[in-house]
């Protein structure tokens, strides 16, 4: 039963970076259905197993910040209803629970991050097949509906992935899979015109000097041609509207401006100095800066500015105690894993800086992962296992106990009166 959870789990990732391409009638886009096979069928393989395994204390930080987030809502809000994105974070902390439940090796913690990127694969495709079919018509690309900016932070984050796992896999479809997504990845991440995602895809690409002490000499070639040849792909591909873009990223940071965000995340900054203890609940951000904002109603575009003004200084400590923990239990890692999920970890945070992603799929699975990836087995000594202590014989027997009397009784010698 386990074994078909974990399959429902892989195909709930694997959704996960398209989920906004495919919308199931009736349930909503794709990864909703998958998650919710996912949670029923870890359900029933923990109700046949009887037994459950012993939380991290990440799982415990998590669920206090979920209940933190309702006791916010119960103070401050009116409404007869809870808001979506309240609802957002039980369903996120599930996540959280189903990777530790159901992955406790290191092999199931790598199929689950091959399953991210095939699904950034999928995402990838359709973002260059969107830019073969409306080039001229458009000035950014993305899949579907989907936000172009959470499109380029979604393909950043398989970027660590699909190195590493081209590293340590041995399979070679599989390997050879991994590593052709750097250059498809990057094209497609640049064909969004997201700057944020292009920071967090340079926080991403730290793997490959960081790594390549490890590799051997024609592993150390492959790995020049792929950078090579993402360089080249980019150079031929990608519009001059878009490099013009890029381009304006140092301007932006320089002036303060950030496309609008500076502006909004001092609104977010007025708003938390009125309610700075409880704050105004889940999704109450629009609400609380539209004041500040001649009342226009603005996403927060960062995370952690979104959970201060809605779950106040305790929420936003408690969400910040998940990401401590997550960081403190990846320093056990053995050195190759150690750099690749401190990479991973740090493209995370970039991801969530420009975007409001406190509530993302993609960051509460790589969380997830690598508190998984960190307490799996043979994941601290690379991969190996280790092999049990030989013991000395003993030479002789332990001080202060002496020794037994053989078992065989004792030989009478036979005497005159003895009988023949």
């Amino acid at each position: 039963m386990r074994t078909l959870a974990y399959a429902a789990l892989w195909l709930f990732v694997f959704s996960v970076p398209w989920e906004n391409s495919i919308v199931v009638p009736g349930i909503g886009v794709s990864s909703r259905f998958t998650g919710m096979l996912a949670v029923g069928t870890t359900l029933a393989a923990v109700v046949v197993a009887g037994r459950i395994r012993r939380w991290h204390l990440v799982h415990v930080t998590a669920l206090m910040f979920v209940i933190w987030a309702g006791c916010v809502l119960w103070v401050n809000s009116n409404e007869p209803t809870l808001p979506q994105k309240f609802w957002t974070y039980p369903q996120l902390f599930l996540v959280l629970w189903m990777i530790w439940e159901l992955a406790p090796s290191r092999q199931r913690q790598l199929g689950l991050l091959v399953a991210y990127v095939l699904g950034a694969w999928v995402t990838a495709v359709q973002t260059i097949i969107a830019f073969r079919m409306h080039g001229g018509a458009m000035r950014r690309f993305s899949t579907g509906a989907a936000d172009p900016n959470a499109v380029a932070m979604t393909l950043a984050l398989a970027v660590p992935m699909a190195w590493y796992l081209g590293i340590i896999y041995r399979q070679p479809l599989l390997r050879w899979i991994c590593r052709g997504y750097l250059p498809v990845g990057l094209l497609a991440l640049a064909l969004t015109a997201s700057r944020g995602g292009l920071l967090a895809a340079i926080v991403g690409l730290l793997i490959v000097p960081l790594t390549m002490t490890s590799l051997t000499p024609a592993r150390l070639a492959t790995a020049i041609a792929l950078v090579s040849l993402s360089g080249a792909l980019a150079v031929a591909y990608v519009p001059d509207a878009i490099v013009q873009r890029f381009a304006t990223t140092r301007s932006s940071v320089e002036d303060l401006s950030l496309g609008g965000r500076f502006e909004v995340w001092k609104a977010g900054m007025h708003a938390f100095a009125y309610r700075p203890l409880a704050g105004y609940g889940a999704g109450a951000f629009k609400r609380a800066t539209s004041p500040w904002l001649g009342g226009l109603e603005r996403v927060a575009h960062n995370s952690f500015v979104s959970i201060l003004v809605e779950q106040g200084i305790i929420g936003f400590l408690l969400y910040s105690m998940i990401f401590v923990v997550v960081f403190l239990a990846l320093l056990n890692l053995a050195p190759l894993e150690r750099r690749y999920a401190l990479v991973l970890f740090a493209t995370t945070g970039m991801t969530m800086l420009p975007l409001t992603w406190e509530d993302s799929k993609p960051v509460w699975f790589i969380l997830g992962a690598l508190v998984g990836l960190s307490q799996a087995q043979g994941t601290r000594t690379g991969g190996a296992v280790p092999r049990p202590r030989a013991t000395a014989p003993l030479q002789g027997p332990p001080r202060g106990i002496r020794p037994r009397p053989p078992l065989t009784a004792p030989v009478r010698h036979a005497g005159p009166d003895a009988p023949a």
